[in-house]
C-alpha cells in the first residue's frame, strides 16, 4: 500500500460534527416526522433522531471514558473533535425575506439552547489532552444552495427552516446535499465558500485560543483549489478519501487518488481514514468491526484512523443513545490496550507531526 507507513502501533479517532446544532429537540424531530420529511432511513436517520448539541453529561462521560486507559506511554484515550465554529441565524435570514445569509458563532447557540458553560468543558478538555478541537467547516450546511432553495420557496427547505434545521434528504438539480458544506453546485460559488473557510478558521481562533491545523471537509465533497484558502490559514492536515471524486460544479467531477501523508499542491499532507466507529448505527457488532479495521491497518504497517461522529456519544434527545455509545466506545478502549500492549494514542495534528519528522517513510 502506498504511503507513510510505520512499525509503531498508533490509534487517532477522529469524531466529527461537534458544534453543529443539527435537531434543535426532540419535539422538532416528532413535528417534521409528522409532516412525512425524509429525515434519512436506517443509519442514515440516526443524525436526526440522535444527534443535536452536546450537554454536560455528555461530555463529562465521554472524557471520562477516555481517561479510563492509558497507552504504553501513559496517555489517555484522545478525540480529535473536528468541529463547525457557527450556525444559521435563522431569524435575521428570515428578516432578509431570504435575501442575505447570516450566521452566528455556536457560543451564542449553546446560549439558545441552555448550554452556555459548555465551552469551558471543551477547553477542559483540550487541557487534560481527551478532546483536541479542529476544524470541519464555519456551518456543516452549504450556504449557497441551501440559499437559493429558500429564495425558490422549496416548501421543505421552508418547513426545516421553520424548525431551526436543514439536514434532510433535500433534492435539487445537481444532488447537493445541504449538509455537504463545499460540494460545488457552480463555479461562481467557489468565492463564498473560499471566504467561509478563511471566516470559519478565524472564528475557529477565537473560540479555542489557537489556530486549527487539520481541515476534514463535511460529507466529503470539496473542490481542491479550496485548500489554498485553508493553507493561508495555517492548515496543514486535509482529511480525503483514498479515491476523491472532486466536484467541479454543474454535476461535473474528477477523481483525485491519495494516501496516507502525501501532500497537497500547498504543501499540507492528506490524512486518510482507514477504520470506522459508529455505535448509533444498528446492524452490527462496531467493537468487533473496528478492532478487525485497526487489525489491518497495524498488518499494512499504518496508523489506524479511526471515523467516528458526535451522534455516538449525544443523549440530550435519547439517553440510551450516549449510554450505548459510549459503553461501546470504553469496550473498544480496553480491548485496544489488551490486543496491543504498545499501542499509543495520539490527535490527528500529533499523528501529522509524526509523519513530518519521518519524510523518509513515505513511498
Amino acid at each position: 500500500m502506498p504511503g507513510w507507513f510505520t512499525d509503531r502501533k498508533i490509534i487517532v479517532i477522529e469524531s466529527d460534527d461537534w458544534g453543529s446544532i443539527r435537531m434543535p429537540s426532540k419535539e422538532t424531530y416528532k413535528r417534521l416526522k409528522n409532516k412525512n420529511i425524509d429525515l434519512g432511513i436506517g443509519a442514515s436517520e440516526r443524525y436526526n433522531k440522535y444527534d443535536t448539541l452536546a450537554g454536560k453529561d455528555d461530555l463529562s462521560a465521554l472524557f471520562e471514558t477516555l481517561n479510563s486507559v492509558q497507552d504504553s506511554n501513559g496517555n489517555p484515550a484522545v478525540i480529535t473533535a473536528v468541529s463547525l465554529t457557527s450556525n444559521p441565524n435563522f431569524d435575521k435570514i428570515k428578516h432578509s425575506n431570504y435575501n442575505e445569509y447570516f450566521f452566528e458563532p455556536f457560543t451564542q447557540t449553546l446560549e439558545r439552547y441552555n448550554h452556555s458553560n459548555i465551552l469551558n468543558l471543551w477547553a477542559e478538555g483540550k487541557n487534560a489532552k481527551v478532546f483536541i478541537p479542529e476544524f470541519h467547516g464555519r456551518e456543516h450546511l452549504n450556504v449557497a444552495t441551501w440559499m437559493r432553495a429558500l429564495k425558490n420557496k422549496d416548501q421543505d427547505t421552508l418547513v426545516l427552516f421553520e424548525n431551526q434545521c436543514w439536514g434532510f434528504k433535500n433534492k435539487n438539480q445537481y444532488n447537493i446535499n445541504y449538509q455537504a458544506a463545499f460540494d460545488l453546485e457552480y463555479e461562481e460559488d467557489l468565492d463564498l465558500q473560499k471566504e467561509i473557510i478563511k471566516s470559519g478558521l478565524d472564528e475557529f481562533e477565537q473560540l479555542h485560543s489557537s489556530r486549527a491545523r487539520y481541515f476534514v471537509p463535511p460529507n466529503g465533497p470539496i473542490n481542491n483549489s479550496l485548500l489554498q484558502s485553508a493553507d493561508l490559514k495555517g492548515i496543514e492536515l486535509v482529511c480525503t478519501a483514498k479515491v476523491q471524486v472532486e466536484p467541479l460544479g454543474r454535476g461535473e467531477t474528477r477523481k483525485k487518488y491519495h494516501w496516507m501523508g502525501k501532500r497537497s499542491k500547498w504543501g499540507q499532507r492528506f490524512i486518510t481514514r482507514n477504520a470506522s466507529f459508529e455505535p448509533s448505527a444498528n446492524g452490527k457488532d462496531w467493537v468487533d468491526s473496528c478492532l478487525k479495521d485497526i487489525f489491518v491497518s497495524f498488518q499494512l504497517k499504518k496508523p489506524a484512523v479511526i471515523s467516528s461522529h458526535r451522534v455516538n456519544f449525544i443523549g440530550q434527545l435519547d439517553s440510551k443513545n450516549r449510554d450505548k455509545g459510549i459503553g461501546a466506545l470504553g469496550r473498544l478502549l480496553n480491548l485496544i490496550i489488551k490486543t496491543w500492549p504498545d499501542v499509543e494514542f495520539h490527535s490527528t495534528s500529533s499523528l501529522g507531526d509524526i509523519i513530518k519528522g519521518s519524510d523518509d517513510r513515505i513511498d
